[in-house]
């Protein structure tokens, strides 16, 4: 799989990419992530990108020409893959999308700076906005790791196990549940003991309880959407039950 990155600031990425699961990724030819730098499609000699907004306000707005040129410049008057732009305006990046995006061969990610990018880059040449959360980062291109780090997690073959992702938080729906390793007991807190059973249907069902727990617990909008078994509802309604006795009878 390909990544495009489309950024003011290239030296931000190389760092990350150079470290674990990605680097060894792009070493096995599993991934390749091409960092380009909009300054280079300026036609100016001073490498202008942004200019003052027009109707006035404060800051400043990457202007329309350089990244036209840049994305077309790379991938050709009529792209064949998704563009996408990284600016708090997007829908909220999620491991659906995530799964989603694996799907394609080739993506193009679009760093936003400033107070953002011309309405006419929305408009004409992006193809989806995504963000990372509801909240402001100064740039697009910690949105744009996150998106290949998440993405890459997903295509066969980049993480040891084959089975891994399948596991993680969300890819479920449900949050993951708790992880122990060695060594069994640490400060006096021990491993729960099914999980040193040997038993692999209990262990099975330990860990799908706990995710529901944990899911119930922590991200409970999450079980709206979730695909849950009748063994699963049953759980829940338990725990919703238990709950409800215990908000009856507090102990005091």
């Amino acid at each position: 799989m390909k990544f495009e990155i489309f950024t003011l600031f290239p030296e931000l990425f190389e760092p990350y990419l150079q470290i674990s699961i990605l680097q060894r990724a792009r070493q096995r030819g599993l991934i390749e992530v091409a960092v380009h730098n909009i300054r280079t499609w300026t036609s100016d000699r001073h490498h202008v990108t942004d200019d003052e907004p027009y109707g006035g306000g404060g800051g400043m707005v990457m202007k329309p020409e350089p990244i036209f040129s840049a994305v077309e410049g790379v991938l050709g008057s009529s792209p064949q893959c998704p563009i996408i732009l990284l600016t708090p305006q997007g829908r909220t990046f999620t491991q659906k999308i995530a799964q989603e995006l694996a799907s394609h061969p080739h993506l193009a990610l679009i760093c936003g700076r400033y107070e953002g990018v011309d309405e006419r880059v929305r408009q004409h040449l992006v193809t989806d906005e995504l963000s990372i959360g509801d909240y402001v980062l100064t740039g697009g291109e910690l949105a744009a790791l996150v998106v290949i780090d998440a993405v890459a997690r997903l295509i066969p073959g980049v993480i040891g196990d084959p089975q891994g992702a399948a596991h993680d938080s969300h890819a479920s729906g449900l949050l993951e549940y708790p992880q122990y390793t060695r060594p069994a007991e640490f400060r006096s807190w021990r491993v729960p003991q099914v999980l040193l059973s040997g038993d692999h249907a209990r262990i099975k069902r330990w860990r799908r309880e706990q995710a529901l727990l944990r899911t119930w617990l922590r991200r409970p909008d999450l079980l709206d959407t979730a695909e849950l078994t009748e063994t699963d509802r049953q759980f829940l309604d338990r725990l919703q039950a238990q709950n409800e006795f215990e908000d009856d009878n507090p102990e005091y």
